[in-house]
């Protein structure tokens, strides 16, 4: 019986994983602002090309780096490959 101390993902897994976090984080940070003081103000930079449009488009981009991290773990553990 074979003794399996290995993480699930390799180093380049966690480095994609955590490439995937910093590039959320990133998208998060697009979206935050556009508020107000005053609440009988409406402001309208809440609805700029940034928050609408460039921030999702990057934790979208975030989303899809770790579902590549999770899924290029478990192809590598199918082909037997792992490193």
């Amino acid at each position: 019986m074979e003794k399996k101390d290995k993480m699930a993902l390799g180093p380049k897994g966690l480095k994609l994983m955590l490439a995937g976090l910093i590039v959320m984080i990133a998208g998060y940070i697009l979206m935050m602002g556009g508020g107000s003081k005053d609440p009988q103000v409406f402001n309208y930079a809440m609805f700029d090309f940034r928050r609408l449009v460039a921030a999702p488009v990057v934790i979208l981009a975030g989303i899809v780096i770790e579902v590549i991290a999770i899924v290029g773990a478990v192809r590598d553990k199918k082909d037997g490959q792992e490193k």
